[in-house]
């Protein structure tokens, strides 16, 4: 009998889960088991931060569940030549293998190398688009060349037809596992090993994911544009780690929303759906510009001379620049793994523009901080704050972090709440605090200098020099 081969990614559901579907539907016709796998890389394991703490804990609870349905994931490591080649000794009979896709970065290289490898053996492979709604190659020009503003993209991609869900009913969930028990157990031991997030209780699954998303279309998404860019009225759906994990697919999070727009149409589930879709851009420009995460894909830009300061990389990092918002941003990140999108353009903003620092430096540090991290997202987001990527932010725009502060956190609610040092601040100086008075700073027990840093730099002093750095290159 032969045997097919259902890998896991970063897709940790069993409703639209496009390879999976696929793999129990076609296994079911040919009345043969299913082999389910999990591949860990040394590349990866080895990277001991929150982002990838987050990550494993998210493996290892999909693994206990599914094992409760008797669904049985081995866990297999090294390189993928020699996880791969373990698993074809180990089973001679397999026939095809079904994954869903990494269409950028090293994933995706390894994806073209390992088609070679099942192909040249004789195997089947069958790989489907699964973790954007649109692939990186399916929204384009009449001219088959790719959008590289979003506008234009955006008009295309939303008249795309959009499949629905695949559903999996739960009789065809129930079926041939394969489970070969020294195997099995010698991963769930590698598994265990893992380091790990702690806090069980926010830890992405399939069931709380799509409890988030029920809330988040009851009570916050007609409210979503007017209220998104606020960050203390949690007004965001923090389906990020979900999408990012694979807990929720995309299409889902977009079908119940189209599905409640036909009985209760809102301007925030337009503006909800642009995010949907900036995602799925990110993606396609990744694809396409595979050195971005390295270069800028403005080439004029690739000359710029950043400023190479430890010291100050460091006292952003640690949310000590003086500059409430964005300090209040990025204790967030240390205390939570995660940051409102809005903050997230402020420190990136900040780091680029008033500390003049090299945008990669704070792309790799979010990378090894955001539970939600997503390469392609991180990687345009920044470019697009650094004004050095397609359809970026342009140069002489510089966020202004105090007119910023000011309109989306007026009375400094987000702010105080990361940085209690600042609780008795009143609202006139919370965006400012080095313009208090000795008489206030004793006022408000908080003296700057001392309790909460002066600011490491002057904000209209560094505008200038970043706007100049750039058209030294124009």
């Amino acid at each position: 009998m032969t045997l097919s081969v259902m890998w896991f990614r970063r897709d940790f559901r069993l409703q639209d889960n496009t390879a999976l579907y696929h793999a129990v539907k076609e296994a079911q016709q040919r009345k043969e088991p299913l082999l389910f796998i999990y591949h860990l890389d040394p590349v990866f394991t080895k990277n001991n931060t929150p982002n990838h703490r987050y990550f494993f804990a998210a493996l290892d609870l999909f693994v206990k569940r599914c094992e409760k349905l008797g669904i049985y994931i081995h866990i297999i490591e090294g390189t993928w030549q020699e996880a791969f080649s373990h698993i074809l000794e180990h089973f001679p009979e397999i026939s095809s293998l079904y994954y869903n896709q990494d269409e950028v970065g090293a994933g995706q290289k390894r994806d073209e190398e390992i088609d070679k490898f099942f192909l040249q053996k004789g195997m089947k492979v069958s790989s489907y688009i699964d973790y954007t709604i649109h692939g990186a190659r399916e929204v384009k020009k009449a001219d088959d060349s790719i959008y590289k503003v979003f506008t234009p993209y955006f008009k295309k991609w939303i008249a795309q037809p959009k499949r629905d869900p695949y559903v999996l009913t739960e009789e065809d969930l129930f079926l041939e596992s394969v489970r070969e028990d020294s195997l099995y157990s010698k991963g769930q031991k590698v598994l265990s090993n893992l380091p790990m997030f702690l806090d069980q209780n926010s830890v992405p699954h399939e069931e709380a994911a799509r409890r988030l998303l029920k809330v988040f279309l009851q009570k916050k998404i007609d409210q979503y544009d007017r209220f998104r860019d606020v960050p203390s009225a949690e007004a965001t759906s923090r389906l990020s780690v979900h999408l990012r994990t694979g807990t929720i697919s995309a299409r889902t999070v977009l079908y119940h929303i189209q599905e409640k727009q036909q009985t209760s149409y809102s301007t925030g589930m337009d503006t909800f759906i642009k995010e949907l879709a900036w995602r799925d851009f990110y993606n396609m420009i990744y694809h396409h510009y595979p050195e971005s995460k390295l270069n800028e894909i403005d080439d004029k830009y690739r000359q710029l001379k950043w400023n190479d300061n430890s010291n100050l990389l460091g006292k952003w990092k640690e949310g000590k620049t003086g500059y409430p918002i964005v300090d209040a941003g990025m204790r967030q990140l240390r205390e939570e793994g995660w940051m409102h999108n809005r903050i997230r353009m402020i420190t990136a903003s900040f780091l680029t523009k008033d500390l003049l620092m090299d945008w990669r430096l704070g792309e790799r540090y979010f990378e090894e901080m955001l539970h939600d991290y997503d390469e392609a997202s991180n990687i345009g987001g920044w470019q697009w704050a650094s004004s050095v990527g397609t359809d970026a932010v342009p140069y002489f725009r510089v966020f202004n972090p105090m007119t910023q502060s000011n309109r989306f956190d007026s009375k400094g609610e987000y702010i105080k709440k990361y940085l209690p040092e600042l609780a008795g601040v009143s609202e006139k100086f919370i965006h400012e605090p080095w313009k208090m008075s000795e008489n206030d700073q004793r006022k408000a027990g908080c003296v700057i200098g001392k309790d909460y840093p002066s600011p490491v730099v002057d904000h209209t002093i560094q505008r200038k020099k970043a706007i100049q750095m750039f058209q030294e290159l124009k």
